[in-house]
């Protein structure tokens, strides 16, 4: 068989992530379409997961292979007969079910015996040298806590030193939302079979995927001209959204952003929303904040221009403006209310924040010219729920935002999501732990701002500003590392992101 995970399919990751209830059909469709059978299918899923593990771990010669009682438990009795064949010492422990096997992965359990193979309880003792985890207990099917004899070998997986190389999802770990209900496999490395998967992405992804992988099994043409609901970005595709200027272009061309808060003591916020702005290409950014805050934000960057936020100042910015992005420190007195109702009057495209995300929880509105940028406490307020109720699932809690308010809303976080009313989602894969410092927020929405006032859609804008914020803290990150992280840091390397042109 040939190796169904080249190079440039394995370390290049799809744009396109499927829901976990339609990879089932997808899976039967791209059979017929190739006109192979699901256990053909299942053999490459094996021959691929051989392959990748001997690419990475060429020394390991000691096996032990987890199999659960279904078609990921087949995936690895493939894996098995192949690594033994490769002369490979393979110990394999299966966990059984009061169902039988489905076809596929009982055909692939009598072909591993038939090659004289054998299958061991799952409460067998492990042997005492093992180089190499291979994970295919649970797969994409999880939805709850694994129960026994699963958990156990989570955790004796999880403890011992071995890498562990994981087939499709982490056992444990939600392919649907991301969610780990209870124990999880923290793989080294995930291979991902014929699509990604949100739970890949978002929610405890980041602590349990390890390196992901892809492997497309034969199915890339295919694949190709199917309409995925759902998009991955990272840094390379900023150039689809981030076009180089034209030569004669000038400042009234990139977008006049008004950009309103920074009450009492909270200059900071007003001044690092605006500069990110600036940074990321706006032509003119105009703050209006309280007097205090004037000569801290002009001090620290002269380029912005400040003015005291009066009523006729704010109905002046709003006539001068583009587009208009009202939060960051604005506080939730009097002052602030009292601006974000002025502000809501305008029909432009605007970005609203923190505490503007704050009082519009206590004051619900929808619209269609906004951007909402909450985290997922605010997203919680937002939605009337648990915090805890938002990180279970994602997903559906971007679904609501965007169906409840209107327009965009980006729910911040690992894996971060972009979902508007119309129904297109798409996930960040940027970012690292480092962003969880203060300020990172306002400086995420000085950058989509400055998106939307260089005429990208809303979705576009928020998509293009995720990914440029995320993408130059992991620059920052492997320059420093992620400890002691600043949201100003992200300054020095943005202008890389925001310029494609410049790295490609």
């Amino acid at each position: 068989m040939s190796n169904q995970e080249s190079e440039a399919n394995g370390r290049s990751l799809p744009y396109s992530v499927w829901p976990a209830q339609a990879l089932r059909q997808l899976e039967r469709d791209g059979a017929d379409a190739l006109g192979v059978t699901l256990y053909e299918l299942m053999q490459r899923a094996g021959q691929a997961a051989f392959e990748r593990a001997r690419a990475q771990w060429p020394q390991a010669q000691n096996w032990l292979i987890l199999c659960g009682h279904g078609n990921n438990g087949g995936d690895g009795y493939v894996t098995a007969r192949l690594a033994q064949a490769a002369g490979c010492t393979v110990t394999l422990l299966a966990c059984t079910g009061e169902k039988p096997l489905p076809d596929e992965a009982q055909r692939a359990r009598d072909a591993w015996l038939e090659a004289g193979g054998e299958i061991h309880a799952p409460d067998a003792a492990w042997p005492e040298r093992v180089d190499l985890i291979i994970d295919a207990l649970l797969g994409t099917g999880i939805n709850r806590a694994p129960a026994e004899p699963y958990l156990t070998l989570i955790a004796q997986a999880n403890a011992h030193h071995a890498p562990v190389l994981a087939l499709d999802m982490p056992s444990g770990l939600s392919a649907a939302t991301g969610c780990a209900p209870g124990e999880a496999i923290a793989a080294t490395q995930t291979l991902s079979f014929i699509a990604l998967k949100p739970g890949q992405i978002t929610g405890k992804a980041r602590d349990l995927i390890g390196e992901l992988r892809y492997a497309d099994l034969g199915l890339g043409a295919f694949l190709a001209v199917e309409a995925a609901p759902m998009a991955r970005f990272d840094a390379t595709f900023l150039s689809h959204w981030l076009k180089p200027r034209k030569p004669t272009s000038h400042k009234g061309n990139h977008g006049r952003l008004l950009v309103v808060g920074g009450d009492t003591g909270t200059a900071g916020a007003i001044r690092m929303t605006a500069e990110a702005a600036l940074r990321s290409g706006s032509g003119l950014v105009r703050v209006l904040t309280h007097r205090d805050n004037i000569a801290p934000v002009l001090t620290a960057r002269p380029e912005i221009m400040v003015d005291e936020l009066t009523d006729d100042a704010l109905q002046s910015g709003l006539a001068w403006a583009d587009v208009i992005a009202i939060g960051p420190g604005l506080g939730q007195r009097e002052w602030g209310q009292n601006a974000l109702k002025a502000v809501a009057t305008s029909e432009k495209p605007m970005l609203w924040d923190a505490d503007a995300l704050n009082l519009l929880a206590i004051n619900a509105q929808k619209r269609q010219n906004r951007i909402i940028t909450p985290h997922p406490g605010e997203a919680a307020r937002l939605l009337g729920i648990k915090t805890s109720e938002v990180e279970s699932d994602r997903l559906l809690a971007a679904q609501k935002l965007a169906a409840r308010y209107g327009g965009v809303a980006v729910l911040k976080g690992a894996g971060t999501l972009i979902a508007s009313e119309q129904g297109a989602m798409a996930f960040a894969d940027v970012g690292n732990a480092g962003m969880a410092s203060g300020g990172m927020g306002d400086v995420l929405s000085g950058i989509i701002a400055s998106m939307m006032g260089q005429q990208l859609a809303l979705f576009d804008a928020a998509c293009a500003g995720c990914v440029a914020h995320g993408a130059a803290a992991d620059a920052v990150a492997a320059r420093r590392g992620t400890r002691g992280m600043l949201a100003t840091d992200l300054f020095e390397l943005l202008w890389q992101f925001v310029n494609p042109e410049m790295t490609q």
